[in-house]
């Protein structure tokens, strides 16, 4: 192994501890000041309208795809579907070649 390739692996690794520290930090100040707007909320108003829940949406789809692109779950289009994908056409081909000799 190359020095330069062990250094990449390890500059890789260490990014990626970060960005996970970085959601689990922002999902923190997330719980904490939604839950500080609805000790407000309840304190001004006694729940008869619940505005902290429109704070708590629109943050909460921030965090949402920061949890996907930090966990990099993209089921739809990640690298395994890709490979899924590709395979299946090859295969689909092969077949309809076949088929077509005989």
């Amino acid at each position: 192994m190359e020095p330069n390739e062990k250094d990449s692996k390890y500059f890789k690794a260490k990014r990626r501890v970060a960005e996970i520290k970085k959601f689990y930090s922002s999902l923190m100040f997330y719980i904490i000041f939604i839950s500080m707007l609805a000790a407000l909320n309840y304190y001004t108003n006694q729940w008869e309208y619940p505005w902290f829940l429109w704070a708590a949406f629109g943050w909460g789809i921030g965090i949402f795809f920061q949890a996907i692109k930090t966990f990099q779950w993209m089921p739809f289009v990640g690298k395994d579907w890709e490979e899924r994908k590709m395979k299946q056409f090859m295969e689909e081909e092969e077949k309809h070649n076949q088929n077509r000799w005989e």
